[in-house]
């Protein structure tokens, strides 16, 4: 009998296109089933764009696409042709109900495996689409020396990028339909409309540093009731309890979490309990820089436990309040172009600091 030949793994030079959904955790969290419609209908108008480009689709995994073009040229004007139609299709669309793709560029060397492609060259591809911004395509220099000066969009460049396991720095450049920015990731960013909602926050399920699994139930109700009491505030935008469960016992990239969510804050904390009394420990994070921006320690005599717990969430949820709209009023001293929302939240970091003589 003769032996089956393997299959022959070829390779090709080709440009690489990995796009997926900003925030897709958080909006299926909100709403499934109008979630997985929305995508459906988009995935139909994407899959003729990069049809009329001359692409191909080579997988689609769950909100994630995987794309080939034979030439880079085509494969940039066609996504910024779907990033264009994404804007039209969210007009309308409330801010946290926005579908905003995130795509990455690579021109590369490719492994040929029947009809899915591997290798660096898609690796590439896929880590430049993790730092690219929520609506707008990240491309690598590779791509970049090909495309500067064929395609009708300006680029800026985001400098020497350190990319998950991929060995050595590189240059990436991000596209931008309306003008030239000076850096990808400056503060002009957040107020352009693709960011996170202004007040957005996850509560992280609180750690349970007691040798007592009992007091779980005590350490998710903490979390719950923050979740809950946070969405009280107004114009707060806060993940869904269940989305946030999903990351309990994790160890969790902060950043990378952030932009998944489409959240600006989270914040994280812990319950240990040591004889008859119990600690609390909270954490507010600037999610986009990973910096502390709050801290809090709450030492406790163990009584009722259920009243312990009314009134740690109170203090909490109080304080948080007013440390939300702090930072808020602290990234609109640095927009510049303040707009009315800047203002207001510049107004009431003010008045929560009381009145005083000046």
């Amino acid at each position: 009998m003769r032996r089956r030949q393997p299959t022959r793994i070829g390779r090709r030079l080709a440009a690489i296109v990995a796009a997926d959904v900003a925030g897709y955790s958080r909006l299926m969290g909100l709403d499934e089933v109008g979630t997985a419609r929305t995508l459906r209908e988009h995935r139909g108008v994407i899959d003729a764009l990069v049809v009329k480009h001359g692409g191909r689709l080579v997988k689609s995994t769950g909100d994630g696409v995987l794309l080939e073009f034979p030439s880079v040229v085509d494969a940039v004007e066609c996504t910024v042709a779907m990033q264009a139609v994404m804007a039209m299709r969210n007009e309308g669309v409330p801010q946290d109900r926005r579908m905003l793709l995130r795509i990455g560029i690579n021109l590369g060397d490719i492994l040929i495996e029947g009809d899915d492609i591997l290798g660096d060259g898609v690796n590439v591809a896929a880590r430049l689409e993790g730092i690219a911004e929520p609506g707008g395509i990240c491309i690598s220099s590779s791509a970049y020396e090909q495309v500067r000066g064929k395609v009708a969009v300006e680029f800026s460049d985001m400098g020497e990028q350190i990319l998950k396991n991929i060995a050595r720095p590189l240059r990436a450049y991000a596209v931008a339909r309306d003008g030239p920015r000076q850096n990808a990731r400056d503060d002009s960013v957040v107020s352009d409309g693709t960011s996170a909602p202004r007040l957005s926050i996850v509560v992280l399920p609180f750690a349970n540093l007691g040798a007592d699994p009992d007091q779980d139930y005590f350490v998710d109700g903490v979390t719950e009731s923050l979740t809950t009491d946070l969405s009280r505030i107004a114009g707060a935008f806060v993940i869904a309890r269940n989305t946030a469960f999903t990351f309990k016992g994790k160890a969790v990239d902060i950043k990378k979490l952030a932009r998944e969510l489409s959240v600006r804050y989270v914040l994280e904390g812990s319950v240990q309990r040591s004889g008859n009394r119990l600690r609390v420990n909270a954490q507010l994070i600037d999610a986009e820089t990973g910096n502390h921006l709050w801290a809090e320690r709450f030492d406790k005599p163990v009584t009722d436990l259920f009243d312990m717990q009314d009134e740690i969430v109170s203090r909490l949820a109080n304080t948080l309040d007013a440390e939300l709209i702090a930072a808020e009023a602290r990234r609109a001293e640095s927009s510049p172009h303040p707009n009315s929302m800047d203002l207001y939240f510049q107004g009431m970091a003010c008045w929560n600091k009381g009145l005083t003589p000046a």
